[in-house]
């Protein structure tokens, strides 16, 4: 691997045993429209794996549902054999249909069929990290994560996945899967517009990371008049300044942004990087309220 030209944004945190750059990268962008089929441009997918881990990037998030098997296949087929400091995170719980939907597969047949999925299309003989994805496309829904996250305790205990995470959850559901075996992480939806804070400040303190999906709005960007008006200020693109504001908004935040140009990815860490004044934080945080 590379020496990267300069640190990434936010240094690292320890995902349970492992040390992971706080900037990250989302793979579901490299599938094709609506996260089906190939790449428009194989080569160019290939390249901003392969840049990612250039720049320093030892944490890269995937699932075996986009595509499906899209993203993982181009992952092993851009970097592997994995150089000894990447972390590669996945997720169960869906599956795809042929219109593109995201119907739910927690049974405990399904659950093992895509871990043993994940395994294969990754080459791999032990998953880093697999989330268990609750909720819908809508967002959480409340009930028990007791028979899916045991499940993935199981697959844990028989050496094919080293960390455990839960992604789209309530706090309840949080709260049940510590409960049964220690968590690394919660991956959900959160950035400047969609907050979660309490959940953030409350994983922060027990050392749990917490990985957002959508950083930046997902399929709708974030629109916002304050964000517009601290960018103009700063000379920066309200995208970045979305970024630098969830890496300054807690230690345990986690960035996973996806795009599928190289250009883009450099700009995202530029953008995280950027060190935002109080008083514009403070501006920012009155989007959420």
């Amino acid at each position: 691997m590379n020496t990267p030209s300069a640190p990434l944004p936010g240094g690292t945190w320890t995902l349970g045993d492992s040390p992971v750059t706080r900037f990250g990268y989302g793979a579901m962008q490299l599938a094709g429209p609506w996260v089906m089929g190939p790449p428009a441009d194989h080569a160019g997918a290939l390249a901003v794996l392969r840049e990612a881990v250039s720049l320093g990037i030892t944490h890269i998030d995937t699932s075996d549902a986009y595509g499906p098997r899209i993203t993982n296949e181009l992952i092993r087929e851009a970097l592997h054999p994995y150089p000894e400091p990447l972390f590669i995170a996945t997720k169960v719980g869906a599956t795809r249909d042929a219109q593109g939907g995201w119907p739910t597969a927690r049974r405990p047949e399904d659950l093992r069929k895509q871990v043993h999925e994940n395994l294969e299309s990754l080459g791999v003989d032990t998953l880093d990290l697999v989330n268990m994805r609750m909720g819908d496309a809508q967002g959480p829904h409340a009930g028990s994560i007791a028979e899916a996250f045991e499940t993935l305790v199981a697959l844990q205990q028989e050496g094919l996945i080293r960390h455990l995470g839960v992604s789209n959850v309530t706090g309840e559901q949080v709260a049940e899967a510590r409960s049964i075996a220690p968590i690394v992480c919660v991956q959900n939806m959160y950035n400047l517009a969609h907050r979660h804070d309490d959940l953030v400040d409350h994983l922060a303190a027990d050392g749990i990371a917490y990985v957002p999906f959508f950083p930046l709005g997902g399929f709708t960007p974030l629109q916002s008049e304050a964000l517009s008006q601290v960018a103009n200020r700063l000379g920066a693109t309200p995208m970045s300044v979305a970024l630098a504001w969830l890496m300054q908004r807690s230690p345990n935040i986690l960035l996973i942004p996806g795009t599928s140009s190289t250009a883009h990815l450099r700009e995202n860490i530029a953008g995280a990087g950027l060190s935002l004044p109080d008083e514009d934080v403070a501006e920012l945080d009155s989007i959420g309220h």
